[in-house]
């Protein structure tokens, strides 16, 4: 009988796999207060906030850099695709910092490395990926990224170190 032998496969992937995501992993942070209604029955924020706060500090860069207006820019991003990994609970009233990365850009499309730390904490609490389609407001139609967005996500691209 041949004996069977476990090889090591390099990791490849999600590197949130590996464990938290530390600071330097990001391009931008941006402060969002937790709310009382964000805890849960078990007394930490629930899952669904974290989502809330990738999509708050995404949204809040673009409006930030004149790039977004909710009510009424023509061209606008859809999230189409989310995932989330918890470390550690987080529980208001703990103010949460959002980091924001860009991990690639496609002709229509952008995936957001984010992750939620506590103030001053080097590691993150949760870390996940948001990928946004940009469509015309009108016909709901892929559109390429404009300009000025793509520029700006050039600036949140992070070279990842091993």
């Amino acid at each position: 009988m041949q004996e069977s032998q476990s090889v090591e496969a390099p990791m490849t992937g999600d590197p949130d796999r590996r464990g938290p995501p530390t600071r330097e992993a990001f391009a931008r942070f941006v402060p969002i207060a937790t709310r009382w209604s964000d805890n849960d029955a078990y007394g930490h924020l629930n899952n669904i906030v974290y989502y809330s706060l990738f999509d708050s500090a995404v949204n809040a860069i673009l409006i930030e850099a004149g790039l977004l207006d909710p009510a009424s820019s023509p061209i606008v991003g859809l999230v189409v695709e989310t995932s989330c990994r918890y470390f550690s609970s987080m529980t208001y009233p703990e103010p949460a910092e959002v980091g924001v990365a860009v991990e690639h850009i496609g002709r229509t499309s952008v995936r957001y490395h984010l992750a939620v730390f506590r103030a001053d904490a080097s590691e993150a609490a949760a870390a996940g990926r948001f990928t946004h389609v940009y469509v015309d407001r009108q016909t709901n139609k892929p559109f390429p990224i404009p300009p000025g967005h793509r520029e700006l996500m050039e600036k949140l691209k992070v070279i990842e170190r091993e």
